[in-house]
């Protein structure tokens, strides 16, 4: 096995810090003294329900959550939040910001219990920007907006300015930066990125968006249900849930989301530098945009002549430079190829310089060979 550390910028499951693996493989093998693994501990058991318990406690100080919003820790992910979510807050219609691939497949969804409004899209600028002025009706029972968008680069770091209440699907940026959490009815997403490992999702709800049922629902698909059985009306991903508390533990221990957001700032700073100065790699969001969880790029094709497929050749090449250079995880999603650094919580600030090290050597490479 090697000794170096392996940097790993993959989108999601996504590199969580040494700690909180170790934690919870030790507890996967034994609970806290327990003689029983916690892949075998009853979620009904008071051992895990203070796991249960610490966990959303954690979530609710760190990101100042109101006492009297709830926290749902759910099995899935943010895809079944799409579905979920509209069915338990859409009651006229509701304002859908489309962002992205993610911002669309909720907006999809949610037109499967009512009417919703399209009030903006960056579609057809290849999703490289995010709106900065939204006109939302005033009769929208809601404006949904994803707050980071990993395929393509581009991040919310403020929430939009509009008079109705805001739901955000915030998967992928969740604790790495403060929050207006009191002007949300909703905020959901998948855990796999900056809280936990995958098969969780984490959903935070007003008193407002649970005040009326604007349908009969499954139980399943209702919140009021969950909320009513303390989280607990079906077992729920009990290691999951148990590597949240870890992570949570972990932001806190390194202060807090301060201190997250810091490290994001800093991480991302190092990697857009390299591409602003850069003559072979080009950033794909506009830079007024730019995320600080996803950094999506490519090798200018512009600087080879137009030849976009020598452009595709040398991308694998550096993935395969990179590879040997114990960075993984770059290679940019299938939907618009090219490359992609994910740098969530968990990612030390050492995998951003030495992904940029690697850029700037494999740049100076091609360079010298009289590719650029």
């Amino acid at each position: 096995m090697t000794t170096q550390p392996i940097y790993n910028f993959c989108a999601g499951p996504a590199t969580l810090p040494r700690e909180v693996m170790e934690a919870t493989a030790e507890a996967c093998r034994q609970l806290e003294g327990t003689g029983l693994s916690l892949m075998e501990t009853s979620h009904r058991s008071p051992i895990f329900q203070e796991v249960l318990d610490a966990a959303r406690q954690l979530l609710r100080e760190l990101l100042h959550i109101p006492s009297d919003y709830t926290i749902l820790l759910l099995g899935g992910g943010a895809s079944m939040e799409f579905c979920r979510i509209p069915a338990n807050l859409l009651r006229r219609r509701a304002a859908y910001v489309n962002t992205g691939v993610w911002a669309a497949k909720a907006q999809h969804e949610a037109q499967h219990w009512g009417e919703v409004v399209e009030v903006a899209s960056t579609e057809r600028d290849g999703y490289d920007h995010v709106p900065s002025q939204i006109t939302v009706p005033s009769d929208v029972d809601y404006l949904h907006y994803t707050s980071n968008n990993t395929i393509y680069g581009t991040e919310f770091l403020h929430e939009p300015e509009v008079s109705v209440p805001l739901v955000s699907d915030m998967s992928s940026d969740i604790l790495s930066r403060p929050i207006q959490v009191e002007r949300h009815w909703a905020i959901y997403g998948g855990a796999q990125k900056n809280l936990s490992m995958a098969g969780l999702s984490f959903v935070i709800l007003s008193p407002e968006a649970l005040a009326e049922t604007p349908r009969p629902l499954p139980s399943i698909l209702d919140y009021r249900v969950h909320r009513a059985h303390g989280g607990l009306f079906h077992t729920p991903p009990v290691v999951p849930i148990f590597c949240a508390r870890q992570m949570l533990r972990w932001i806190k221990s390194q202060g807090g989301v301060p201190a997250m957001e810091r490290m994001a700032v800093e991480r991302s700073r190092l990697l857009y530098e390299v591409l602003d100065e850069s003559r072979m790699f080009r950033g794909m969001a506009r830079r007024d945009s730019r995320s600080r969880m996803n950094i999506s790029f490519r090798i200018d094709a512009e600087r080879l002549g137009g030849d976009t497929t020598k452009a595709a050749a040398l991308e694998a090449e550096f993935i395969d430079y990179c590879a040997e250079r114990d960075v993984v995880g770059i290679k940019g999603h299938r939907l618009v190829g090219g490359l992609r650094a994910s740098c969530y919580n968990g990612m030390p600030l050492r995998g951003a310089e030495r992904l940029a090290e690697c850029m700037r050597e494999f740049e100076s490479q091609q360079i010298r060979r009289g590719r650029l």
